[in-house]
C-alpha cells in the first residue's frame, strides 16, 4: 500500500526550508520549489528543472503539489464557473469562479458541508463531514487559477462551511493566499463571510484588520433569526451586535451585513424598520440578497416588488444599501446552493 503523502501547499517556505536543511540541501530551494508551484503552477516536481533530479525524485516520494482534483466543471450562461473538485479522501466540495470584467473572483470552501444548518440553505440540509486543511483551501483558489490560466484577483469565503469554526486552518491558509511566495493576492481583496461567531470576530480583527468582513444576520429579531441561522442560540444577537461594534473600532473600515430574503419570513415591512434601528450608527453596508430557491425546501424567494420595497425603506432611513445580483443560479453555484459533498465519499480514484 501506498504511503500518504503530504500536501506541499500545508508549508510555508519557513517550514520547507528547515526540512530541506535536515535533508542537507541548500534552503534557497524552498523558494525555488514554491515559484514553481504558485507563480508557474506546476503540478509535479519533475518539472521543477531548476532543482537537482535526485531532490525532485525525494520531493515526489514524501509530498504532492496539490492533493485535489477536479472532477467536473459547469458553465454558467453569466460567465461563472462552478468546479466539483475531490478531496484525497474522496469527499468533495464545491468552488465558484466569478469572473467579472478583467478581475476573476473565486467563491472558496472552507469545510465539507457545514455545522451550522440554516434551514434555507442546501449545503446546511446536507450536514458537516469535516474541517478543510489548510492545503485543501489553498488548493482550490490554485486549481481554479490553473484551470481558467489566469490569476485570481478577489476571494469570498462563501462556499461551503462556516470559515470561523475552522480558524486555526483558515489562517495558515490565508498566509499562503496573501503572501507574495504564495497566490499574492491582497488582504483588502479578500472577504470573509460568516454567521456570526463573536470570540473568533474579535480575533480576526487582532490577526488580519485588513481582511473584509461580511456577516450574514438574515433577521433583526432574536427568535426569527434563531430559527433561520441556528447559532444564534449559541451567540446571541446581542453579543453578534457588541462584537461587531469593537471589530469595526479595531480595523477601522466598514462590515458588509449580508440580509437573505425570504417572502413571508424576513422581508415585511416591520423587519425592515427593525433592520434599520439595530443597524443605526454601526458603519456598515447592507446587501440584499434575495433568496435563491433550492428544492425540497420551503423557502421562496421575493417578487421584485416586495425586494423593492425592502431597500427603499432602508435606504429613505440612511442606510447604505444595495441589491445583490446572483451569479452562477443557472448551475446551483449561487448563494445556498453548494451542495454536491455525498455522492464522491470514498472511493472516487483520480483520473
Amino acid at each position: 500500500m501506498e504511503a500518504k503523502r503530504t500536501a506541499i501547499m500545508n508549508f510555508t517556505p519557513k517550514d520547507l526550508a528547515a526540512l530541506l536543511e535536515d535533508w542537507g540541501e541548500p534552503t534557497y530551494r524552498a523558494q525555488q520549489i514554491f515559484e514553481w508551484v504558485y507563480q508557474k503552477r506546476a503540478d509535479s516536481f519533475e518539472t521543477m528543472t531548476n532543482l537537482p533530479q535526485d531532490l525532485r525524485k525525494k520531493l515526489a516520494q514524501e509530498f504532492v503539489v496539490n492533493s485535489l482534483h477536479v472532477v467536473e466543471t459547469v458553465s454558467s450562461s453569466d460567465g461563472s464557473r462552478k468546479f466539483l473538485i475531490a478531496l484525497a479522501d474522496g469527499m468533495s466540495v464545491e468552488t465558484v469562479a466569478i469572473p467579472h470584467r478583467d478581475r476573476l473572483t473565486v467563491c472558496v470552501s472552507s469545510q465539507v458541508g457545514c455545522p451550522v444548518g440554516c434551514p434555507f440553505c442546501a449545503t446546511g440540509q446536507a450536514g458537516f463531514k469535516r474541517n478543510l486543511e489548510p492545503s485543501e483551501i489553498v488548493g482550490q483558489v490554485w486549481l481554479v487559477a490553473k484551470q481558467l490560466d489566469r490569476r485570481v484577483d478577489n476571494l469570498v469565503f462563501m462556499g461551503m462551511g462556516e470559515p470561523l469554526l475552522n480558524y486555526d486552518n483558515l489562517c495558515q491558509a490565508l498566509l499562503t493566499l496573501n503572501a507574495p511566495w504564495g497566490m499574492g493576492i491582497g488582504a483588502r481583496r479578500i472577504t470573509i463571510s460568516t454567521v456570526g461567531v463573536p470570540p473568533v470576530i474579535l480575533k480576526l480583527a487582532e490577526d488580519w484588520p485588513e481582511l473584509r468582513l461580511a456577516v450574514s444576520l438574515q433577521s433583526p429579531f432574536p427568535e426569527v433569526r434563531d430559527y433561520l441561522v441556528p447559532l444564534n442560540r449559541v451567540y446571541s444577537l446581542r453579543s453578534l451586535l457588541d462584537a461587531l461594534k469593537i471589530y469595526i473600532t479595531r480595523v477601522r473600515h466598514r462590515v458588509t451585513i449580508e440580509y437573505t430574503l425570504w417572502e413571508g419570513v424576513n422581508d415585511r415591512i416591520k423587519d425592515a424598520y427593525e433592520l434599520v434601528k439595530l443597524l443605526r450608527g454601526l458603519n456598515v453596508f447592507v446587501n440584499l440578497i434575495p433568496g435563491n430557491r433550492v428544492d425540497g425546501l420551503p423557502f421562496l424567494p421575493p417578487s421584485p416588488a416586495r425586494v423593492k420595497k425592502f431597500y427603499n425603506i432602508l435606504k429613505e432611513n440612511g442606510m447604505e444599501v444595495s441589491i445583490r445580483l446572483s451569479r452562477g443560479q443557472d448551475i446551483e453555484a449561487a448563494c445556498g446552493n453548494l451542495y454536491r459533498i455525498h455522492g464522491l465519499e470514498r472511493g472516487l480514484g483520480r483520473p
